[in-house]
């Protein structure tokens, strides 16, 4: 149908395990309830293209009675919500216009001058090889006691999927065998150091996602230091994830200048995911090894994460833990089933015990005996819960 009009069209995607005589028909029906301008839907193998441009939202929500009985009332069910989860619209003559709404705010050969640009110039002309390698199994499922800048060296080039940490703060918190009470320079001179071997084995098109929070106590964007570090690497910034924790009082007391604009001190209740790819945005993977469901894909894909901060950090005697549901949230939106998971800052094992409980492999490095230990024990727990 699309191909014989010549009027743009908005498409949406649904995939199924396989379209039968009924779904067929299903579809016959529907297409013969709108008019070609309206929408239409197209079978091909395992999915359905929907095609819309101008739709009548009510006569669409109204489908789903008319169209049920003998029919597959959920694919025209999952059609209708498709189409009404799309929020960006205009309204005409009673329909919602998905297509040239905004035509006025358009720019002029928008793709030929966004294509000139080059989107991500700074991460152009890179060197990351495009080979990748298989992960050795000695390191497989593993919890190392070390130095993750030494660890890493023993790590091929370009075999692991997904680096997920949250480095040490330089808050003077009591971290086990770590003071790090450091220089700042020597804190991020080290800091980079590992992210260096983090780069190195992260496949072409792996990400590294890094939770942090900026050192505002001591006025240190570090999110900021961090971003731009990976970006001199030539690495490309996918994107930025807000972590809403709703903690009001999370450790800010002081209000600076009461009542003055001499120097007011900012409270934050959030941190930052900042997010960043190797060589490459899309990631291979097959189908059968995503976790992911609809509607967790399109709450997570909403770049503001509202969870709780993590609460039995006593119980694992760490300082500063992210929760689970922030780890479950990376791993299932940007990786695969089977993927390898690096966290080279692996505290109590948080990253590691979310990768096993997701079905992936893992490696997790920390400086700390205690953390680790405290690591394996969580994932014993992760593996008598599967058995």
């Amino acid at each position: 149908m699309k191909s014989s009009q010549t009027k743009a069209f908005k498409e949406l995607t649904l995939t199924y395990d396989r379209l039968d005589k009924t779904d067929m028909a299903t579809i016959a029906s529907f297409n013969s309830a709108f008019d070609q301008d309206e929408v239409q839907l197209e079978p091909n193998g395992d999915q359905v293209t929907i095609l819309f441009r101008q739709v009548d939202i009510r006569k669409l929500r109204s489908c789903r009675k008319t169209l049920n009985g003998t029919l597959n009332s959920k694919l025209v069910q999952d059609v209708v919500a498709a189409i009404e989860g799309v929020k960006s619209y205009g309204i005409a003559n009673g329909k919602r216009n998905y297509v040239d709404y905004n035509k006025e705010r358009k720019v002029k050969d928008r793709a030929k001058k966004v294509s000139s640009r080059s989107p991500y110039f700074y991460a152009q002309n890179h060197t990351h090889s495009e080979t990748n390698n298989d992960f050795p199994a000695e390191y497989t499922d593993k919890i190392i006691v070390g130095d993750s800048k030494d660890i890493l060296k023993n790590i091929p080039d370009n075999s692991i999927d997904l680096i997920f940490t949250s480095p040490p703060y330089n808050f003077g918190l009591e971290y086990a065998e770590n003071q790090d009470a450091h220089y700042w320079e020597t804190y991020f001179d080290q800091l980079f150091s590992v992210f260096d071997e983090c780069i190195r084995v992260t496949k072409y098109g792996g990400r590294i996602i890094v939770n942090v929070q900026p050192l505002f106590s001591d006025y240190i964007p570090s999110h900021h230091l961090i971003s731009n570090f990976f970006i001199q690497k030539k690495l490309i910034w996918k994107g930025e994830v807000l972590w809403e924790k709703n903690n009001y009082n999370c450790k800010y007391t002081a209000w600076g200048s009461w009542k003055s604009p001499s120097n007011p001190y900012l409270k934050y209740t959030w941190e930052f995911l900042e997010i960043f790819c190797k060589g490459e945005m899309k990631k291979p993977g097959s189908r059968d090894d995503i976790d992911i469901n609809a509607e967790e894909f399109k709450k997570w894909v909403v770049a503001k994460w509202s969870i709780a901060p993590e609460r039995k950090m006593g119980e694992y005697g760490h300082p500063a833990m992210f929760p689970e549901e922030l780890a479950e949230r990376v791993l299932k939106l940007f990786s695969y089933r089977g993927d390898i998971v690096l966290d080279p800052f692996n505290g109590s094992g948080t990253t590691t015990t979310v990768a096993a409980r997701t079905g992936r492999r893992y490696l997790g490095i920390d400086i700390s005996e205690e953390y680790c230990k405290t690591a394996e024990r969580r994932l014993e727990s992760v593996q008598c819960r599967m058995i």
